[in-house]
């Protein structure tokens, strides 16, 4: 948990009380365009992430096949190399004294494990840690650069803020968005022409991904100013959306009451129509990177067991998340305390007792290739 004083924009120092995505400060971008402020003052940057291959080639079956073999080079190139460099040691040591293992100074010769294959796949992409530059008025060559990536169907363009007190940190990009956009374009087949409902959408960076295959996706929030980027994202991104003629609404459902918000008055709320549509055709419901609060974790599964008891239809609820790991004074431990809690209330959903609902619970192996560009770490 870091806070960034911004006395210096091109270099940050932190402290500790509010969260910084690192996803932001290891994305493929040179710079950052910072846009403007939020309602609350922070500075809004627009971020580019780079599609490994264009929505439109995504459409073919082909493609989706050569994009599979570059997905699956990736994983494994890390790993072959590890094997030869292994199998390098094993032969030098059947080949060799105890003596050939030290260097000229008489040291140590260690022979280190290699790079995972996310940071040699790095150094291609230039994807360097990067700190927050602001585009000045006169850089028009940057400006029209920027413009150039605007017009992209191989990019997602994504508003977002670098740090914010933890009750905002759905303004930020996390992994497990990416990991499950990943999961969306690998298995787009299965989420064609469905009617979707993303809970905790963020920035909507999910939900957009899944707009470019899906008929209708409602990516649901809390907090107006949250809610007015992410439909701002909706419409950077629209272009993609429509080669596969979807559509994302950008709705408000707080996990904390029992009802949605149908308002009139209220800017994002449901119309009877929405909540319908949502009861009588959703078959997909979908999460990421929401469980870092042990209440806000009971609330979503309240939320979930609600809907779902209110589906016309059988639905299948997609999870994603990253293990964050931390040292507790009261373990003397390093542990992962949200996630341990997550599996426990997932449990307890799958072994409830109800007459009209069962649910089943699967793991997801994660052998699918990689669709954007970012860095999976094993911990996702």
């Amino acid at each position: 948990m870091v806070d960034v004083i911004e006395e210096e924009m091109d270099n940050p120092t932190f402290k500790s009380d509010t969260v910084l995505s690192d996803v932001h400060l290891h994305c493929p971008n040179k710079r950052h365009l910072m846009v403007r402020l939020n309602a609350v003052g922070q500075p809004v940057f627009q971020s580019y992430f780079k599609l490994i291959l264009s929505i439109e080639d995504l459409t073919s079956a082909k493609h989706v096949r050569e994009a599979t073999t570059e997905g699956e080079h990736w994983y494994r190139s890390g790993e072959k190399l590890y094997n030869e460099n292994r199998n390098n040691l094993e032969e030098r040591e059947l080949n060799s004294e105890v003596e050939a293992l030290l260097d000229d100074d008489g040291d140590l010769e260690v022979v280190r494990r290699p790079r995972s294959a996310s940071d040699l796949e790095a150094e291609d992409l230039l994807r360097d840690r990067v700190c927050p530059v602001i585009l000045m008025k006169g850089e028009e060559d940057a400006l029209e650069h920027e413009e150039q990536k605007r017009t992209c169907s191989d990019v997602v363009k994504i508003e977002h803020t670098m740090a914010t007190p933890l009750e905002d940190v759905g303004k930020q990009v996390w992994r497990a968005a990416f990991l499950l956009a990943d999961y969306i374009v690998f298995k787009r087949d299965t989420f064609r022409c469905c009617s979707v409902l993303e809970l905790g959408g963020g920035t909507g960076i999910t939900s957009i991904i899944m707009g470019t295959v899906a008929k209708r996706v409602y990516c649901t929030d809390v907090g107006e100013d949250l809610l007015a980027m992410c439909e701002q994202n909706v419409a950077l991104n629209k272009h993609l959306m429509e080669l596969g003629s979807g559509e994302v609404k950008v709705k408000e459902l707080d996990w904390l009451k029992d009802e949605f918000c149908t308002d009139p008055e209220a800017p994002y709320s449901w119309s009877e129509e929405e909540i319908a549509d949502l009861h009588n055709h959703c078959t997909v419901i979908m999460a990421a990177d929401v469980f870092y609060d042990d209440d806000l974790t009971d609330a979503l599964f309240r939320t979930l067991y609600r809907i779902t008891h209110n589906l016309r239809n059988s639905c299948t609820v997609y999870l994603a998340l990253e293990k964050r790991l931390n040292f507790t004074l009261r373990h003397m431990d390093v542990t992962c305390e949200a996630y341990s809690h997550f599996r426990n209330t997932l449990n307890d959903l799958e072994n409830l007792q109800d007459r009209r609902i069962k649910y089943t619970v699967e793991p997801i192996k994660l052998d699918f290739c990689q669709a954007l560009v970012y860095e999976r770490v094993e911990q996702l």
